[in-house]
């Protein structure tokens, strides 16, 4: 319950922050490689700004929003496996989660490997939902939308 608490008056007092939010200290771009006839890896890059951390998937305790992936169901596309991570994952105990939190500083990449049925042109759409704290607060998560063209 108290770790409840410490979430709800980090998110209030971050509300103040909101012009600055997760989105502003995080940059995201695309990228689409061909593995094979029908096989693509997509992606989806992080740059975070300044002394900001994002969390990866898997936060490692409860309250810090982890990094969530979620993709828009197409009939043409199938998804190979879950999204990895590929950067520097850092473990540390912060005191204001009670735990040990997994994170990532600077850059992260984020891949997910699809398959295309046929021939078809399409495309992988989704959203990524994230948040960014430091030393000193944590700012609201945001969600970042994209669409990676893939076949044809």
């Amino acid at each position: 319950m108290r770790t409840l608490y410490l979430v709800a008056f980090l998110l209030l007092g971050a509300c103040a922050y909101a012009q600055s939010g997760s989105a502003k200290q995080v940059g995201w771009t695309t990228a689409v490689r061909k593995l094979s006839a029908n096989v693509y890896e997509v992606r989806m890059t992080a740059t975070i700004n300044g002394d900001y951390h994002m969390y990866a998937q898997v936060a490692g305790v409860e309250g810090p929003v982890p990094t969530l992936f979620s993709f828009n169901p197409n009939p043409l596309l199938t998804l190979n496996g879950k999204v990895k991570e590929s950067g520097k994952l850092i473990q540390k105990f912060e005191e204001a989660w009670e735990g040990k939190v997994n994170y990532f500083e600077k850059k992260v990449d984020f891949i997910q490997q699809v398959t295309v049925k046929g021939k078809a042109k399409t495309a992988l759409a989704g959203k990524v939902e994230f948040m960014v704290c430091n030393d000193e607060q944590c700012l609201p998560p945001s969600e970042y939308s994209f669409r990676v063209a893939l076949g044809g």
